[in-house]
């Protein structure tokens, strides 16, 4: 799957979100390891949430149809 860029639009379980920040393996200065050794995306949703994905994670909700690339 192609990397995702910031500014795409996705949504997710009927919610509409954007990739407001793609964190690449070992740039993000926080202490959860788990974070720190894997690429992921941050993506601000219309009702003002703002979540953190992983790479992996993000491309298989993609593959299953759980979210979409609008």
């Amino acid at each position: 799957m192609e990397k995702l860029k910031v500014g795409t639009l996705i949504e997710d379980m009927g919610k509409l979100g954007v990739i407001s920040n793609v964190i690449t393996s070992g740039t993000l200065n926080i202490d959860n390891d788990i974070i720190k050794w894997r690429n992921n995306y941050e993506i601000f949703y219309s009702d003002g949430t703002i979540a953190i994905i992983g790479e992996t994670t993000l491309n298989r909700l993609i593959e299953t149809g759980s979210v979409k690339i609008l």
